[in-house]
Protein backbone atom coordinates (compact mmCIF):
# COMPACT_ATOMS: atom_id res chain seq x y z
CA UNK A 1 0.00 0.00 0.00
CA UNK A 2 1.54 3.36 -1.07
CA UNK A 3 0.41 6.96 -1.04
CA UNK A 4 -2.03 7.93 -3.78
CA UNK A 5 -0.47 11.37 -4.14
CA UNK A 6 0.76 12.14 -7.70
CA UNK A 7 4.26 12.91 -6.36
CA UNK A 8 4.74 9.15 -6.02
CA UNK A 9 2.92 8.03 -9.18
CA UNK A 10 4.63 6.38 -12.13
CA UNK A 11 8.01 6.02 -10.43
CA UNK A 12 9.16 2.70 -9.02
CA UNK A 13 10.76 2.22 -5.63
CA UNK A 14 13.41 2.49 -4.40
CA UNK A 15 13.27 6.19 -5.10
CA UNK A 16 16.53 8.14 -5.35
CA UNK A 17 16.28 11.66 -3.94
CA UNK A 18 19.13 13.91 -5.02
CA UNK A 19 20.14 15.68 -1.81
CA UNK A 20 20.57 19.40 -2.57
CA UNK A 21 20.99 18.48 -6.23
CA UNK A 22 24.19 16.80 -7.38
CA UNK A 23 27.75 18.05 -6.94
CA UNK A 24 30.33 15.55 -8.17
CA UNK A 25 33.94 15.81 -6.99
CA UNK A 26 34.85 17.32 -10.36
CA UNK A 27 32.12 19.94 -10.06
CA UNK A 28 33.13 20.72 -6.48
CA UNK A 29 36.70 21.29 -7.64
CA UNK A 30 35.33 23.92 -10.02
CA UNK A 31 33.54 25.68 -7.17
CA UNK A 32 29.99 24.42 -7.78
CA UNK A 33 27.93 24.56 -4.59
CA UNK A 34 25.02 22.44 -3.39
CA UNK A 35 21.51 23.75 -4.07
CA UNK A 36 22.84 25.87 -6.95
CA UNK A 37 21.29 26.01 -10.41
CA UNK A 38 24.18 23.88 -11.66
CA UNK A 39 23.64 21.29 -8.91
CA UNK A 40 19.93 20.97 -9.71
CA UNK A 41 20.70 20.73 -13.43
CA UNK A 42 23.33 18.05 -12.81
CA UNK A 43 20.90 15.92 -10.79
CA UNK A 44 18.32 16.24 -13.55
CA UNK A 45 20.90 15.36 -16.21
CA UNK A 46 21.95 12.28 -14.22
CA UNK A 47 18.38 10.99 -14.41
CA UNK A 48 17.07 11.94 -10.97
CA UNK A 49 13.28 12.19 -10.87
CA UNK A 50 13.34 13.54 -7.30
CA UNK A 51 15.43 16.46 -6.06
CA UNK A 52 15.55 17.39 -2.38
CA UNK A 53 16.25 21.02 -1.58
CA UNK A 54 15.80 23.67 1.09
CA UNK A 55 13.96 26.98 1.20
CA UNK A 56 15.01 30.30 2.72
CA UNK A 57 13.68 33.82 2.24
CA UNK A 58 15.83 36.76 1.13
CA UNK A 59 15.65 40.29 2.50
CA UNK A 60 13.34 41.20 -0.37
CA UNK A 61 11.05 38.20 0.25
CA UNK A 62 12.19 35.87 -2.54
CA UNK A 63 12.31 32.13 -1.81
CA UNK A 64 15.70 30.69 -2.75
CA UNK A 65 17.09 27.18 -2.61
CA UNK A 66 19.68 27.28 0.16
CA UNK A 67 20.33 25.04 3.13
CA UNK A 68 22.09 27.11 5.77
CA UNK A 69 20.54 30.14 7.49
CA UNK A 70 23.63 32.16 6.58
CA UNK A 71 26.23 32.36 3.83
CA UNK A 72 29.30 31.46 5.88
CA UNK A 73 29.90 27.88 4.74
CA UNK A 74 29.06 28.38 1.06
CA UNK A 75 30.47 31.84 0.32
CA UNK A 76 32.49 32.90 3.38
CA UNK A 77 30.08 35.79 3.99
CA UNK A 78 28.74 35.68 7.59
CA UNK A 79 25.42 37.40 6.86
CA UNK A 80 22.07 35.62 7.16
CA UNK A 81 20.14 34.84 3.99
CA UNK A 82 17.30 36.93 5.41
CA UNK A 83 19.57 40.00 5.44
CA UNK A 84 20.75 39.77 1.82
CA UNK A 85 18.84 40.83 -1.30
CA UNK A 86 18.20 38.56 -4.25
CA UNK A 87 20.50 40.61 -6.47
CA UNK A 88 23.38 40.38 -4.02
CA UNK A 89 22.85 36.64 -3.54
CA UNK A 90 22.95 36.19 -7.30
CA UNK A 91 26.27 38.01 -7.37
CA UNK A 92 27.72 35.94 -4.53
CA UNK A 93 26.62 32.66 -6.15
CA UNK A 94 27.59 33.57 -9.71
CA UNK A 95 30.84 31.58 -9.63
CA UNK A 96 29.43 28.81 -7.42
CA UNK A 97 26.96 27.30 -9.87
CA UNK A 98 24.46 30.15 -9.83
CA UNK A 99 21.67 30.98 -7.39
CA UNK A 100 18.30 29.39 -8.09
CA UNK A 101 14.99 30.63 -6.74
CA UNK A 102 12.08 28.31 -6.04
CA UNK A 103 10.09 29.79 -8.92
CA UNK A 104 13.03 29.27 -11.29
CA UNK A 105 13.45 25.66 -10.15
CA UNK A 106 9.80 24.83 -10.80
CA UNK A 107 9.81 26.59 -14.18
CA UNK A 108 13.17 25.39 -15.48
CA UNK A 109 12.75 21.73 -14.50
CA UNK A 110 9.10 20.85 -15.21
CA UNK A 111 9.72 17.10 -15.13
CA UNK A 112 11.39 17.13 -11.71
CA UNK A 113 9.49 16.30 -8.52
CA UNK A 114 10.76 18.50 -5.73
CA UNK A 115 11.15 17.58 -2.07
CA UNK A 116 11.27 20.95 -0.31
CA UNK A 117 12.37 21.46 3.28
CA UNK A 118 11.08 24.79 4.59
CA UNK A 119 14.02 25.96 6.68
CA UNK A 120 12.97 29.51 7.57
CA UNK A 121 9.81 30.28 9.52
CA UNK A 122 9.14 33.36 7.43
CA UNK A 123 9.35 31.38 4.19
CA UNK A 124 6.50 28.95 4.85
CA UNK A 125 3.63 31.04 3.52
CA UNK A 126 5.47 32.15 0.39
CA UNK A 127 6.67 28.60 -0.34
CA UNK A 128 3.09 27.37 -0.08
CA UNK A 129 1.80 30.05 -2.43
CA UNK A 130 4.53 29.43 -5.01
CA UNK A 131 4.08 25.66 -5.16
CA UNK A 132 0.26 25.74 -5.18
CA UNK A 133 -0.05 25.44 -9.00
CA UNK A 134 2.53 22.63 -8.96
CA UNK A 135 1.31 20.73 -5.89
CA UNK A 136 1.15 17.45 -7.81
CA UNK A 137 4.96 17.38 -8.07
CA UNK A 138 5.96 18.83 -4.70
CA UNK A 139 6.50 17.25 -1.30
CA UNK A 140 6.71 19.77 1.55
CA UNK A 141 8.51 19.05 4.76
CA UNK A 142 10.22 20.73 7.69
CA UNK A 143 11.75 19.70 10.98
CA UNK A 144 9.01 21.92 12.41
CA UNK A 145 5.55 20.40 12.03
CA UNK A 146 4.01 23.84 12.58
CA UNK A 147 6.05 25.31 9.73
CA UNK A 148 5.21 22.36 7.50
CA UNK A 149 1.50 22.76 8.19
CA UNK A 150 1.70 26.52 7.59
CA UNK A 151 3.16 25.89 4.13
CA UNK A 152 0.48 23.30 3.37
CA UNK A 153 -2.26 25.67 4.54
CA UNK A 154 -0.86 28.38 2.28
CA UNK A 155 -1.24 26.13 -0.77
CA UNK A 156 -4.91 25.62 0.08
CA UNK A 157 -5.48 29.35 0.54
CA UNK A 158 -3.80 29.92 -2.84
CA UNK A 159 -6.45 27.74 -4.48
CA UNK A 160 -4.54 24.53 -5.11
CA UNK A 161 -6.85 21.71 -6.17
CA UNK A 162 -4.73 19.20 -4.22
CA UNK A 163 -2.32 19.60 -1.36
CA UNK A 164 1.37 18.83 -1.85
CA UNK A 165 2.62 15.54 -0.51
CA UNK A 166 4.21 15.87 2.94
CA UNK A 167 6.61 14.12 5.27
CA UNK A 168 6.56 14.23 9.04
CA UNK A 169 8.35 16.76 11.20
CA UNK A 170 10.45 15.93 14.23
CA UNK A 171 7.61 16.02 16.77
CA UNK A 172 5.44 13.70 14.68
CA UNK A 173 8.30 11.23 14.27
CA UNK A 174 8.93 11.31 18.03
CA UNK A 175 5.25 10.54 18.69
CA UNK A 176 5.42 7.67 16.22
CA UNK A 177 8.48 6.16 17.89
CA UNK A 178 6.71 6.29 21.28
CA UNK A 179 3.61 4.72 19.75
CA UNK A 180 5.71 1.94 18.22
CA UNK A 181 7.44 1.31 21.54
CA UNK A 182 4.07 0.97 23.30
CA UNK A 183 2.58 -1.01 20.36
CA UNK A 184 -0.46 1.26 20.38
CA UNK A 185 -2.26 0.87 17.05
CA UNK A 186 -4.42 3.92 17.69
CA UNK A 187 -1.44 6.14 18.49
CA UNK A 188 0.46 4.83 15.47
CA UNK A 189 -2.49 5.61 13.23
CA UNK A 190 -2.85 9.06 14.75
CA UNK A 191 0.85 9.86 14.23
CA UNK A 192 0.72 8.79 10.58
CA UNK A 193 -2.55 10.53 9.74
CA UNK A 194 -2.19 12.86 6.72
CA UNK A 195 1.46 11.89 6.30
CA UNK A 196 2.76 10.57 2.97
CA UNK A 197 6.37 9.83 3.92
CA UNK A 198 8.75 9.49 6.83
CA UNK A 199 12.11 11.00 5.93
CA UNK A 200 14.51 9.99 8.66
CA UNK A 201 18.10 9.08 9.46
CA UNK A 202 18.79 5.40 9.99
CA UNK A 203 20.00 6.26 13.49
CA UNK A 204 19.76 9.30 15.74
CA UNK A 205 22.69 8.99 18.10
CA UNK A 206 22.33 5.59 19.79
CA UNK A 207 18.67 5.28 18.80
CA UNK A 208 17.92 3.15 15.76
CA UNK A 209 15.10 4.91 13.92
CA UNK A 210 14.67 2.66 10.89
CA UNK A 211 13.48 -0.71 12.16
CA UNK A 212 11.31 -3.49 10.75
CA UNK A 213 8.53 -2.37 13.13
CA UNK A 214 8.63 1.20 11.81
CA UNK A 215 8.68 0.00 8.20
CA UNK A 216 5.78 -2.38 8.77
CA UNK A 217 3.67 0.29 10.47
CA UNK A 218 4.40 2.90 7.81
CA UNK A 219 3.59 0.55 4.95
CA UNK A 220 0.35 -0.60 6.59
CA UNK A 221 -0.77 3.04 6.57
CA UNK A 222 0.38 3.76 3.00
CA UNK A 223 3.36 5.83 4.16
CA UNK A 224 6.78 5.55 2.53
CA UNK A 225 10.10 5.58 4.39
CA UNK A 226 13.02 7.55 2.92
CA UNK A 227 16.40 7.46 4.68
CA UNK A 228 18.99 10.26 4.68
CA UNK A 229 21.81 10.90 3.86
CA UNK A 230 23.19 7.67 2.38
CA UNK A 231 26.25 7.83 0.12
CA UNK A 232 27.73 4.33 0.50
CA UNK A 233 26.37 1.86 -2.07
CA UNK A 234 26.48 -1.09 0.33
CA UNK A 235 24.36 0.88 2.80
CA UNK A 236 21.94 1.80 0.00
CA UNK A 237 21.47 -1.84 -0.99
CA UNK A 238 21.18 -2.97 2.64
CA UNK A 239 18.45 -0.44 3.38
CA UNK A 240 16.57 -1.32 0.20
CA UNK A 241 16.73 -4.99 1.21
CA UNK A 242 14.96 -3.94 4.43
CA UNK A 243 12.13 -2.51 2.23
CA UNK A 244 13.07 1.16 2.58
CA UNK A 245 11.26 3.06 -0.17
CA UNK A 246 13.72 5.86 -0.87
CA UNK A 247 17.34 6.85 -0.46
CA UNK A 248 18.31 10.49 0.02
CA UNK A 249 21.88 10.87 -1.23
CA UNK A 250 24.53 13.40 -2.18
CA UNK A 251 25.49 11.14 -5.09
CA UNK A 252 22.31 10.54 -7.04
CA UNK A 253 24.38 9.46 -10.04
CA UNK A 254 26.00 6.67 -8.03
CA UNK A 255 22.73 5.65 -6.36
CA UNK A 256 20.83 5.44 -9.65
CA UNK A 257 23.44 3.04 -11.00
CA UNK A 258 23.72 1.03 -7.77
CA UNK A 259 19.97 0.58 -7.38
CA UNK A 260 19.11 -0.04 -11.03
CA UNK A 261 17.33 -3.33 -11.63
CA UNK A 262 13.95 -4.86 -10.82
CA UNK A 263 11.64 -2.38 -9.07
CA UNK A 264 11.03 -2.68 -5.37
CA UNK A 265 7.75 -3.36 -3.62
CA UNK A 266 4.76 -1.52 -5.10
Amino acid sequence: MTSAHPWFAGSATPRVLAHRGLVTPAAAAQGVAENSFAAVAAAHAAGATYIESDCHLTADDVVVLFHDPDLTRVTGDPRAIADVSLRELERLMADRGGLITLRQALDAFPAVRFNLDVKAEGAAGEVGRIVAPQAHRVLLTSFSDARRREALDATARAGSSIRPATSAGTATIARLLVALATRSKSLIGRALRDIDALQVPERQGRLRVVTPRLLDAAHRHGVEVHVWTINDTDDMRRLVSMRVDGIVTDRADVALRALAGPPGHP
